[in-house]
Order: structure tokens, then C-alpha cells, then sequence
């Protein structure tokens, strides 16, 4: 796996700089309707049963840094109407049909007359389990495909339709990313045994590990289910995938750094130590892409494709190639923290990742400038005084500010790669959003 960067091929429409234009910051840019989409969502997660209802809105009632949705909605207002497919798009989102009017969007996800799932916010359309025999219900009535529209033609240059709209699916999108997101913080805190979350008792610690688990099920079910209501099949496959690469990357954590050799002449130990850590920095960054980058480059592919981009336009892969290095420099922050700040800053224990035995950039770095950290990688840290040590010596080496810079260069490749998009506030704000992520501090 490479450090950094996707290629990009050349595009009909010249590079624009904003390097001169307004500097928008991404959350305020997007305040209203983050809190707007945080309320509606919350509708989504009610249960007939009390006590899940509280668990699954738990971590939602909490302040996070929504950097999933806010990438959602970035995303789409910086590319609508400049997809292949945009006017299909827009008039599937305003007549009746699948694939984007928001009463369709918000109708139940499952009929009453198939399956039991009782919802207090849509008393009106769904429903309790009845103990009755079951009697045959009339179907709905057809509803039939909106019209098709013809697509943009080679010679027509693309523009964008109105850089503050975004499309009823694309909405439920950042939704769905940030479901996603809180149910793996539910599963994760299990498995990392986390007695904090947000400067707050983690769930497993307020509810107990079986009600976490059963709790971060029941928000993917429901995630899953909005899913296949945005009418894309594409799209449904983009997240869907997320979910694999969330367990693939849990199980790749575990894995073993292999730290001793056999060879005896120094040439050849020289060679083989610096061929086992990059062995281990690409195992490191290819769990970190399906943990934590996954989601976003992933999140921000299906909003432009939400938006009318299919096959061959170039917005696909700009997005796709901006979550992919920004998903990196967050995760490579965030072990930067887990070193260097306090619980008190973090909203969650400090040194959390020597305590669970995880090797991340900031290790790797300080074995390359001291050869005793590979024995404590070795071992997972799990002896005797090994996490005071490997602290010690990462800050004895420049493993903090190395990894520090690794994080900017994923940065500045994931702004670079956004020079292809037209002008307008929200590409403003994504290039905001990635100098956000390097100087953040919890």
C-alpha cells in the first residue's frame, strides 16, 4: 500500500486555486443543517423498547466531530449538476419514484404487514406485534419509474447547479455514514474494554457489553435499511463494503508485528530490520485505510455518485482519493494524540493503544531510530513495564513529529487532488477541513 496519494487523470475543465479565496470553515459553513440532520436522525433510531432506544442514541446525544457527514455534504454541494446524470438525479428527488423524494425516503423501512419493527416516531406507519392470526392486506399500488433523462452530451461543459443544495438522498447518506460510525464505536468499545467515550462512561461501561453489542446491531440494521432506500445500486454496494473492511481491519489489528530475525552478519540484520518495519508500516496503513479511511473515501464517492456521476467522471475519483488520504492523516493524528495528550483532552483514556498491545506510527517510528522497541512490539507491550518504556522511548525519538509530517503530507495530497473542482464554498471548506484534521488536539 502506497504512503500517500491517488493519480488523477487530466480533465477537460482548467485548475482553479482558491488559495486567494475566503477561507470557510467547514462546521460553521454547515451548522444549520448538521443540527437539523442530527435531530431527524435521531427519529431514525427509536425502538418499541425503551431501553435500546437509549442505548443506540447514546452516543449520538454526545458531541462527536461529525467529519463523516460534514465530508457527505461537502462533497455534494461541491459537485451537483456536474455529473453525467445530474438531471435524472434532481428529477428523481421531485416527483414520485424511488431513489430520492424525502417522504420516500422517510416511509417506513419495513411494512407492517411483513415484518414487526414498531417505531414511536412514525406511530402512524408502523406497528406493535399483534398476536392475531395473519390475514392477507391489499398491496400498495404500483408506483412507477420516474421518466428517464437523457445525460449530458460530451460538448456540454458541466457547471454546478447551486452550491448550497443537496439532494434528499445525499442527506440521507451523511446520515447513514454517521450510523455507521457510532455503531463500530459501539462494537470497539467492547472489544478495547474503553471506560470512556467522549469524556463520558462509554456505553459498555453504562449498559454493559451485550446491550453495546446488541445496540451497535440494531443502528447498522437500521442504517442498512435506509441504505436501500437511496435507489443506487452502486452506492448500496460503496457502503455495504465499509462494513467488511471495518471487520477486515479489526481482525488485521491483531496481527503480529514480526520483529526478530535469524540472519547473523550486521549487513544482512541491517536489511532484514528495515524490511520488517516497512513490512509493518504497510500492514499499519492498510488497517488504517479499512478502519478509519475506508468509511470516508467511500462516503464521499457515494455522494457524487448520488449526484449523477458515474463511470468516466473525474469527480468520482477526486472524492474517492480526498477521503482515502484525509481518512489516513486523521487516523495518523489520532495516534499521535494517543501518545501525547491527556484522557482529559482526548474524551477517552490516553495510551489506550500500548494498553491493548496495538503497534501504530508513532512506534514503528521510534523502532526505527531504537532497536529495543521491536522486542516490546514483539510482546505486544504485555511485559513488565513495556508501555512505560515504549512511552519513553517514543519520546526519545522523533516518532512524534515524524509521524506528525507523514499525516501533513496526506493532507496536503488530499487538498491537492481537490484542484480539479470548479470554485465554491464548500471546496473551500474541504481544503479547511483537511488543515482541521493536522491541528486538532482531541
Amino acid at each position: 500500500m502506497r504512503r500517500w496519494g491517488t493519480r488523477l487523470a487530466p480533465h477537460r475543465l482548467r485548475h482553479y486555486s482558491t488559495h486567494n479565496s475566503p477561507r470557510i470553515d467547514p462546521f460553521t459553513l454547515l451548522a444549520p443543517q448538521l443540527a437539523e440532520l442530527r435531530q431527524s436522525l435521531l427519529s431514525l433510531l427509536d425502538s418499541g423498547h425503551p431501553q435500546l432506544a437509549q442505548i443506540t442514541r447514546y452516543y449520538f446525544l454526545h458531541p462527536s466531530k461529525q467529519v463523516r457527514p460534514i465530508i457527505v455534504l461537502l462533497f455534494s454541494r461541491a459537485t451537483n449538476g456536474l455529473g453525467r446524470h445530474w438531471e435524472r438525479k434532481l428529477s428523481e428527488a421531485q416527483i414520485n419514484g424511488p431513489g430520492g423524494r424525502a417522504n420516500e425516503l422517510d416511509s417506513p423501512f419495513t411494512r407492517p404487514d411483513i415484518l414487526n419493527d414498531w417505531n414511536p416516531s412514525q406511530p402512524t406507519c408502523t406497528s406493535s406485534f399483534n398476536s392475531s392470526f395473519f390475514s392477507l392486506h391489499p398491496l400498495p399500488p404500483h408506483r412507477s419509474s420516474p421518466p428517464s433523462r437523457h445525460a449530458y452530451s460530451t460538448a456540454q461543459k458541466p457547471k454546478l447547479y447551486d452550491t448550497e443544495f443537496v439532494l434528499p438522498t445525499q442527506k440521507r447518506l451523511a446520515q447513514i455514514v454517521e450510523m455507521m460510525h457510532t455503531a463500530s464505536l459501539l462494537h470497539d468499545d467492547v472489544i478495547d474494554e474503553s471506560a470512556l467515550r467522549r469524556g463520558q462512561p462509554s456505553a459498555p461501561a453504562a449498559f454493559g457489553n451485550k446491550f453495546s453489542i446488541l445496540g451497535g446491531n440494531f443502528v447498522l440494521g437500521r442504517a442498512s435499511a435506509a441504505l436501500s432506500r437511496l435507489g443506487d445500486a452502486e452506492v448500496t454496494d460503496l457502503i455495504a463494503s465499509v462494513l467488511s473492511n471495518l471487520v477486515e481491519g479489526e481482525i488485521l489489528q491483531t496481527k503480529a508485528v514480526e520483529t526478530e530475525g535469524v540472519l547473523e552478519p550486521a549487513a544482512e540484520k541491517l536489511r532484514e530490520h528495515s524490511t520488517k518495519i516497512q513490512d509493518a508500516w504497510n500492514i499499519y496503513l492498510q488497517k488504517t485505510y479499512l478502519k478509519t479511511a475506508s468509511l470516508m473515501a467511500k462516503g464521499a464517492r457515494a455522494a457524487v455518485t448520488l449526484g449523477g456521476c458515474k463511470e468516466g467522471d473525474i469527480w468520482r475519483e477526486i472524492a474517492y482519493a480526498y477521503g482515502r488520504n484525509l481518512g489516513i492523516a486523521f487516523q495518523l493524528v489520532d495516534d499521535i494524540l494517543d501518545y501525547d495528550s491527556a484522557a482529559s483532552a482526548l474524551g477517552k483514556p490516553g495510551g489506550a493503544d500500548l494498553q491493548l498491545g496495538l503497534t501504530t506510527g508513532p512506534a514503528l517510528y521510534a523502532w526505527e531510530e531504537h532497536p529495543d522497541m521491536g522486542a516490546l512490539i514483539s510482546r505486544k507491550f504485555e511485559g513488565p513495564g513495556d508501555v512505560e518504556k515504549a512511552r519513553d522511548l517514543v519520546a526519545r525519538s522523533s516518532a512524534l513529529q515524524r509521524t506528525r509530517e507523514l499525516a501533513q503530507k496526506y493532507a496536503d495530497k488530499a487538498k491537492e487532488v481537490l484542484q480539479q473542482l470548479p470554485d465554491s464554498d464548500a471546496k473551500s471548506a474541504l481544503e479547511v477541513l483537511a488543515e482541521r484534521v493536522i491541528r486538532r488536539k482531541s
